[in-house]
């Protein structure tokens, strides 16, 4: 197995950790209930908001339907 012949200096060690930070993850707030949710993903309080990918609000609890008589 191939092992460096030398050290690396401190200034190419910090050159290859450059790209090692880590990002904080994108998050929006949801209409509904205002918790905090990634973007395009389905809320967490499903059960409680019903916002899902951010379409039209709906209320799952409710089982009874609107319209047509």
């Amino acid at each position: 197995m191939a092992v460096p012949k030398r050290r690396k200096s401190p200034s190419r060690q910090g050159m290859r950790r450059s790209h090692d930070a880590l990002v904080a993850p994108a998050l929006n707030i949801c209409p509904q209930c205002k918790e905090a949710v990634p973007p395009h993903k389905v809320c967490d309080l499903v059960e409680e908001c019903g916002n899902i990918q951010r379409s039209k609000p709906r209320n799952p609890l409710s089982k009874t339907k609107t319209g047509g008589k």
